[in-house]
């Protein structure tokens, strides 16, 4: 009797200790995941499927980092990222650079779109085929000072002004909804509200502002960091970087397989919405870039120069500290 209580008690201590090392084990390994966040610049859409697709198949842990993808508050994403609120987040470079001249320390990581996609769509009935139909007719946007800008430096282009356009701030209200109220013309996206009208069998006529300067051919949108993490905390770049780019190869080599991926991580999109913008955006994530990220000082120069030369800066930018390829991996 004494044997079989001895034999029981040894076997309860070793499962117990079995337990405990399990359970530090577990421990550990999640001590072992650094936390850090990634603020999106709005609602998740295939902008933003490379991030997506790194959290899904597990490149971010590879790294070392527990990521958290979250949505922007009212202040945005810039704004939190430069404050050092969250580590990385989803810009663009006419952000980043009116930042910059404000000495927000803000940095562009990567592009996740080599060339500007954006451009003013309107209905085809509207009747707008170039930028100087666009005098007598309304224009929604969101309020911005470098709207106004764009327009007038295309409308100049054809003997027209942005005086004779009637710019209404259109708010939240979606493109479709907009256009069917009280707007003829508004600056999209094309991946996404473009190929939503083609779903829509809505004909559009568009006007892409790289059709009409170089230099409106700026990154949109963009990885964003702080310089404070930059000096103190280089590792932890690298490493969400190597997986963010293998997360966007990822969709660059399988779109349907990408899209699958985002519409399981956001229930709420539409999945053939996001099936057919990943098909059409994949191919433009590195287009003609060396590779998916990369960033060219003369891209950043050049839209500086026409933000500032149209009076959005009040001083030149300093283009070559706006952005680094520094954290991009290795190829």
């Amino acid at each position: 009797m004494k044997k079989l209580l001895l034999s029981m008690v040894v076997l309860f201590t070793l499962i117990i200790a079995g337990c405990n090392q399990e359970a530090t084990g577990n421990d550990q390994e999640d001590i072992s995941l650094k936390k850090v966040t990634m603020v999106l610049d709005w609602t998740p859409n295939t902008n933003h499927t490379g991030l997506y697709v790194a959290q899904a198949e597990g490149y971010f842990e590879e790294e070392g980092l527990d990521v958290e993808i979250t949505l922007p508050g009212e202040s945005g994403a810039d704004q939190v990222v430069a404050s050092g609120k969250a580590e990385f987040g989803i810009g663009a470079q006419e952000a980043v650079t009116e930042a910059r001249i404000q000495d927000i320390p803000i940095v562009s990581l990567a592009a996740i779109i080599q060339h500007n996609t954006s451009g003013f769509a309107s209905p085809a009935d509207k009747e707008i085929t170039s930028p100087a139909d666009y005098a007598g007719k309304t224009y929604g946007g969101w309020g911005a000072p470098v709207e106004k800008a764009v327009i007038d430096s295309l409308m100049k282009q054809e003997d027209a002004s942005v005086e004779d356009v009637n710019i209404i701030n259109m708010g939240n209200t979606d493109f479709f909804t907009a256009v069917e109220r009280d707007v003829d013309f508004a600056w999209i996206y094309y991946g996404w509200t473009g190929v939503e009208a083609e779903l829509r069998d809505v004909d559009l006529n568009m006007q892409y502002l790289t059709d009409y300067s170089d230099k409106l051919d700026y990154y949109t949108p963009v990885i964003t960091t702080n310089e404070n993490l930059i000096e103190s905390d280089p590792e932890t770049i690298q490493a969400f970087m190597k997986a963010v780019t293998k997360g966007y190869e990822y969709a660059i080599d399988n779109p349907d397989k990408a899209a699958d991926i985002l519409i399981e991580a956001v229930p709420d999109l539409d999945p053939e919405l996001v099936k057919a913008s990943q098909e059409w955006i994949s191919p433009k994530y590195q287009d003609d870039a060396n590779q998916w990220g990369e960033q060219d000082e003369k891209v950043w120069q050049n839209y500086g120069d026409w933000m500032y030369e149209n009076g959005l800066l009040e001083k030149e930018l300093d283009a070559s500290s706006a952005y680094t390829n520094e954290f991009l991996p290795e190829k």
